[in-house]
């Protein structure tokens, strides 16, 4: 129904800047909420910022607030994740995301809302 593709990850320096892109097709109409969660091994999958397709209303996880932005580009059916200023335990595999059903913040942080996942692009930062 909704295909979601990313790209932009990389390896590099604390300090540093990194920008992921995650271009959705399909049936595009119905998604709500576009976001991105990441995961490294051992730990949780968990969120770190969404935006809503039509209002363009912006969420982020406390950890990456200042750093991160998130933006889309209605045109090209694509969110992007521009993140400044990273750090090594920045350092995970992101997923983008999209669901037609998280409207408020307890539900847009929730990764059991969404039903449609890319593959994950890996994000390394070194020290």
């Amino acid at each position: 129904q909704v295909q979601l593709v990313e790209s932009g990850g990389g390896l590099v320096q604390a300090g540093g800047s990194l920008r992921l892109s995650c271009a959705a097709s399909g049936r595009t109409y119905s998604i709500y909420t576009m976001g991105w969660f990441r995961q490294d091994p051992g730990k949780e999958r968990e969120f770190v910022t969404a935006i809503t397709w039509s209002g363009g209303s912006t969420y982020y996880a406390d950890s990456v607030k200042g750093r991160f932005t998130i933006s889309k580009d209605n045109a090209k059916n694509t969110v992007y994740l521009q993140m400044n200023s990273l750090k090594p335990e920045d350092t995970a595999v992101y997923y983008c995301a999209a669901t037609a059903r998280a409207r408020e913040w307890v539900f847009i942080t929730t990764k059991a809302r969404y039903d449609y996942w890319g593959q994950g692009t890996q994000v390394t930062v070194s020290s």
